[in-house]
C-alpha cells in the first residue's frame, strides 16, 4: 500500500522507521505521474518489506523543497533516513531495478 504523506513532519517520522523507503514525488497535473502511479502501487504490493510513500509536490511543498525536487515524477530511495538513489522520469523498468537493488534491507552494495 502506498501512503500519501501530507506534511514534512510526517515524512521525517517515516524516515525513522528503519526500513528502505521509496518516495514518489508527483503532482496531480503531471501526465507522466498519472501514468506511473498504478505501476508504483503494483511495485509496492509486490514488495511489502519496503515502505512506499507518495508526496504531492504542490500539497507538501516543504518536503519537496527539502528533497530538492526539480521535476516530476522523481523517485528517491532512502536507507536509514538517508537518500541513496534518485530516478527522474516515469520509467517503470528503471524503478523496478532500483527497488530490486534495495529489496531485503540496505543492500546498497548489491549489483543490478
Amino acid at each position: 500500500m502506498v501512503k500519501v504523506v501530507e506534511t514534512k513532519a510526517e515524512f521525517d517520522e517515516i524516515m525513522k522507521c528503519g526500513k528502505v523507503v521509496v518516495v514518489d514525488f508527483s503532482a496531480d497535473w503531471c501526465g507522466p505521474c498519472k501514468m506511473i502511479a498504478p505501476k508504483f502501487a503494483a511495485i509496492a504490493e509486490e514488495n511489502p518489506d519496503i515502505v512506499f510513500i507518495k508526496v504531492d509536490v504542490d500539497q507538501n511543498a516543504d518536503t519537496a523543497s527539502a528533497c530538492s525536487i526539480n521535476c516530476m515524477p522523481t523517485f528517491q530511495i532512502f536507507v536509514d533516513g538517508k537518500r541513496v538513489e534518485q530516478l527522474e522520469g516515469a520509467n517503470e523498468n528503471k524503478l523496478r531495478e532500483l527497488v530490486a537493488k534495495y529489496k531485503g534491507g540496505n543492500q546498497s552494495q548489491k549489483q543490478l
